[in-house]
């Protein structure tokens, strides 16, 4: 067997990069600004190595914080400067599981923990107490932070012990002070409705806002401490949670008094196209602006723009217009403008924006072919953020003193040997469905196929579905990885088609709440065959040599074209992906019962690869940690059974311990090591 995938491999020829090569780069999130002072921090996660990193103006040369080693699968996450802003503090280890256990993917004796640490800019770290969700005080060296429901406080002066403030029922978050630090806003998440909550620091009592049975959260402080705003969705019992949601009861938006806690309505969003509430990437969905302004995200066009209202009520302004969508938003320190990213005028791409809260007319902060997020928004007026381009991975970079050309932050540690000159840029796309659909895709033509040379090819489908892939390296890591890897399948000679299936999000509303997608109908399933037949009419593709990969949700679209159409699709490999719906629903909604909706039920099940497995003929690889949070376990374990059965050629790769977004990089190599060498073998030489 060794010697017969050795020859293949040979017969293929090498890439001209190495897949450690294409995997190297770090990766940056969680990028922060600190009030006041001109310092930005974010994490870099270097092939598994999670660090805290620190920037400050006017030069903005980035420099490791933190020296944790090793690829051990820690998260790092919540930064937040003090007030001082001489420390950073963080949050080091996962959320646990259902059965209370954080994750553990190297399997190591000792008890894994999510603690709360800080870091200070001289580079001293120190573990402060279990918890998350840590909250610096506005003016003192304190922060608060929940735990196992309750919420501490915690002077950060060495030796300090956690003092609780409080406990309350439901899962504590959205911890917000004041800006005087007299109040702590909060949100208590009970299932089915969930209430705004205000710690009061000096008689140390809660009052509830205006508690309802709907799902209040996103709290907002006035500028003054004296106001409260927040989210209002409306209840939604039989809420189903993979399916079109064009129409609903309308959303709304509320300013509470804190003294009193009385609220009043400011806005409510009108029936028809936004109606179901869509957000933004932020971390605040409405942000309180100069002048009293409130911005928020609406769908009210069929495309998420951003809106601002008075805080005492009055008619929203459209603060952007187009089709196009905004995605990560953040308020300028003098709350005067927001910072915005979106794909306007260039639908697969993000660029940075800036707009008055106001109104006016935005303005473009980064242009061309790269691709820009996590604006942050610095108090000497710089702008911090992370690009890409298909060449160069994610990185942070800075534009200071109005200047456009923005300036990397850490360019020392991207890795000298990183293939960049040999990376393929990819191509924008479109082909029909079976149904007539546009479907828009990218295309990865390899350097050294020969003209009229057919080669073999795969389709990758991302995950969620509510992603979409861009023409360039990711902003989620996830999909930075797998752009990474559909780069390295180009430099083995494979023509890649990454589809933008329906469901997805970036163009629009419509295209988002596909009407019969997943478990109410498949109708996506149409986009795959019709990237098939793509595939098979293109004069540089072997018609019998299409494979399918894709992870999670592109996952069960692989599960699905295999099981449904092994004649088109000759071998794929399926990273837990969803194989029956009825089973996956559960998991996201407990009390969902298929034997109480029938009819929904069967439609799930027909829907799901489960029900076609008995004319699923091509070879495939299924891969999965077993302690995945999103996907069950199960459902790799009942699909391999089924194949069994009926004599279908299966491999598997398990990765113990490990959840769904692999948090070891070394999850992340073995897997798409592989891939690729399952599908050379089954797609290769098939002629």
């Amino acid at each position: 067997m060794l010697l017969a995938v050795l020859a293949v491999l040979a017969a293929a020829g090498p890439a001209p990069f190495t897949l450690d090569q294409v995997m190297s780069a770090p990766f940056p999130t969680g990028l922060v600004a600190a009030h006041g002072r001109p310092r930005v921090a974010w994490v870099m996660n270097a092939r598994g190595e999670r660090n805290v990193w620190v920037a400050e103006g006017p030069e903005y040369r980035g420099r490791s914080l933190t020296a944790f080693s090793g690829d051990d699968g820690e998260e790092i996450a919540g930064l937040a400067f003090t007030a001082d802003a001489r420390s950073v503090v963080f949050v080091r280890g996962g959320a646990p599981n259902r059965a209370g256990e954080i994750a553990n993917p190297t399997s190591r004796a000792e008890p894994r923990e999510r603690g709360v640490h800080v870091v200070s800019l001289a580079g001293a770290a120190r573990r402060l107490a279990e918890g998350h969700s840590p909250l610096p005080h506005p003016h003192e060296n304190r922060i608060v932070f929940v735990d196992k429901n309750q919420v501490f406080a915690l002077d950060l002066a060495e030796e300090s012990k956690p003092e609780r403030l409080f406990a309350a029922r439901g899962g504590l978050g959205s911890l917000r002070f004041s800006a005087d630090g007299a109040s702590l806003a909060f949100v208590s998440d009970r299932g089915d409705h969930a209430f705004v909550g205000v710690y009061d620091v000096a008689t140390k009592s809660i009052r509830w806002l205006e508690p309802g049975v709907d799902r209040d959260g996103e709290p907002a402080f006035s500028p003054d401490g004296k106001s409260i705003t927040f989210l209002r969705l409306p209840a939604q019992k039989e809420r189903f949670v993979f399916g079109a949601e064009r129409e609903g009861e309308p959303w709304s938006i509320r300013v509470a008094e804190v003294a009193s806690g009385r609220s009043r309505e400011v806005f409510r969003a009108d029936k028809g196209p936004g109606c179901v509430f869509s957000g933004v990437d932020a971390r605040n969905q409405i942000l309180w602006g100069a002048g009293d302004r409130l911005v928020f995200p609406w769908e009210k066009t069929g495309w998420r723009h951003l809106y601002s209202v008075p805080a005492a009520g009055g008619p929203p302004v459209a603060l952007t217009t187009g089709e196009f969508e905004v995605e990560h938003t953040s308020l300028a320190p003098d709350g005067a403008t927001v910072v915005y990213s979106s794909n306007a005028n260039d639908i697969d791409r993000r660029h940075l924006w800036t707009v008055p809260v106001a109104g006016g007319v935005p303005a473009p902060l980064t242009t061309g072919t790269g691709i820009e997020w996590s604006p942050a928004p610095t108090s000497d007026g710089a702008l911090a953020f992370f690009r890409s381009t298909g060449t160069r991975p994610a990185h942070p970079a800075v534009q200071v003193g109005g200047d456009k050309t923005a300036r990397e932050m850490a360019s020392g540690a991207f890795p000298a040997d990183f293939p960049s000159a040999t990376l393929v840029e990819p191509e924008a796309v479109s082909f029909a469905a079976t149904d007539g659909q546009k479907v828009p895709a990218q295309l990865f033509r390899p350097r050294n196929l020969a003209a009229g040379e057919r080669g073999p090819a795969v389709v990758f489908f991302h995950g969620g579905s509510r992603r979409q892939m861009l023409l360039g390296f990711h902003y989620m890591g996830y999909y930075h990885h797998a752009y990474a890897m559909n780069q390295y399948l180009a430099g083995l000679g494979y023509v890649v088609l990454s589809v933008n299936y329906r469901s997805g999000t970036g163009y629009g509303l419509q295209f988002r709440e596909a009407l019969s997608y997943g478990p109410t109908g498949a109708s996506e399933y149409a986009d795959v065959v019709g990237a098939g037949q793509y595939l098979r009419l293109r004069t540089d593709v072997d018609p019998e040599a299409i494979g399918l990969w894709g992870g999670s949700y592109g996952g069960y679209l692989t599960a699905l074209g295999l099981a449904r159409n092994s004649d088109l699709f000759a071998a794929g490999v399926d990273i837990h992906g969803c194989h029956d719906w009825n089973v996956v629903i559960q998991n996201f909604q407990p009390e969902y019962e298929p034997l109480r909706v029938p009819e929904a039920a069967t439609v799930a099940f027909e829907s799901s690869p489960m029900a076609s497995v008995a004319s699923w003929r091509s070879p495939v690889l299924l891969v999965h940690g077993d302690d995945d949070r999103n996907v069950p376990f199960s459902e790799t374990v009942t699909l391999a059974e089924a194949l069994r059965k009926q004599g279908v050629p299966f491999e598997t790769l398990v990765l113990p311990d490990d959840v769904h977004s692999f948090l070891l990089h070394a999850s992340w190599l073995e897997t798409f090591e592989r891939s690729a060498s399952f599908l050379d073998r089954h797609l290769r030489g098939r002629r």
